[in-house]
């Protein structure tokens, strides 16, 4: 297929190489001219304007930080792109956002295809992304492969923006396991509990939970490199307040550890980074 990915941040970077590396024809484009050029090379083409890129594209992916600069985009993508081509919305953007996204696509009579990605930028690089995705049945199949290229499960959570609202509570879930392994680590090295001790008793048994384990690796490592940044963690929680009016107590907690961290310099790093503030109430 023709797919052209908009925003070539981590995630969109990412998703771009693999698609490339499927045989598909690809074409990038990011605010940030430099990086998207960066990524030209067998079947990626850099391209830099949103309507050169999106001219002769099958499917549109968008991946960009948040519900404005995705709407930003589409202004200018939705009157460019083939009336026949599927419009994959990827970033994590929040219940009113996606709204207002299936909306304006219907303006413009394009196909939209509201679908968040749960995974890590390896995951996209590997093809091993979960696909949460809801809309018109016919623009699911349509965009299949892409998705197949990029996913190995695909999860249809409706017809409508479902699929915005199960990112926000996968996040929270997910998010909440990440607090509460870093606080079980912190509390096992002032109780004299050696950390593997502990770690040893969660594999392989009905407590075994690999993103948590794999997490507590990074945190004992002190390895932040960027997989899901904190200031990005932090949004979603945000986004996930604004759907529910109020965060349950446990999200509460996360989203006050989530800017601490921040607040102490690693908004930029993985979620892993809330373990460097642990333990320091």
């Amino acid at each position: 297929m023709n797919a052209s990915v908009l925003g070539t941040g981590a995630m969109g970077a990412a998703m771009a190489r693999r698609l490339a590396e499927c045989g598909h024809s690809v074409t990038v484009w990011g605010r940030d001219p430099a990086k998207a050029a960066a990524l030209a090379g067998s079947n990626i083409a850099a391209v830099k304007t949103v309507d050169e890129a999106v001219a002769s594209a099958d499917a549109v992916l968008t991946m960009v930080t948040d519900g404005p600069a995705v709407e930003h985009v589409a202004g200018q993508m939705l009157d460019a792109m083939p009336a026949e081509a599927v419009w994959l919305q990827t970033s994590t953007v929040g219940a009113a956002a996606a709204d207002r996204l299936r909306e304006l696509a219907t303006a413009h009579s394009r196909s939209m295809v509201d679908a968040p990605v749960s995974g890590t930028t390896v995951a996209a690089e590997r093809g091993q992304l979960t696909w949460l995705v809801s809309g018109p049945g016919e623009a699911i199949e349509k965009a299949r492969p892409v998705l197949d290229s990029l996913g190995t499960r695909l999860i249809v959570a409706g017809e409508a923006q479902e699929a915005n609202r199960l990112k926000l509570v996968v996040n929270a879930w997910m998010l909440s396991a990440a607090v509460a392994m870093a606080d079980a680590l912190a509390a096992s090295d002032r109780l004299g509990v050696d950390r593997s001790t502990f770690l040893d008793v969660l594999r392989d048994g009905s407590l075994a939970m690999p993103y948590a384990l794999n997490k507590a690796q990074a945190m004992m490592a002190g390895n932040y490199q960027p997989g899901f940044p904190v200031e990005l963690a932090l949004k979603d929680v945000g986004l996930t307040t604004d759907a529910l009016g109020a965060l349950p107590d446990l999200w509460r907690a996360v989203e006050l550890r989530l800017a601490r961290a921040v607040e102490a310099g690693h908004g930029r790093e993985d979620v892993g980074a809330i373990a460097a503030v642990a333990g320091s109430e």
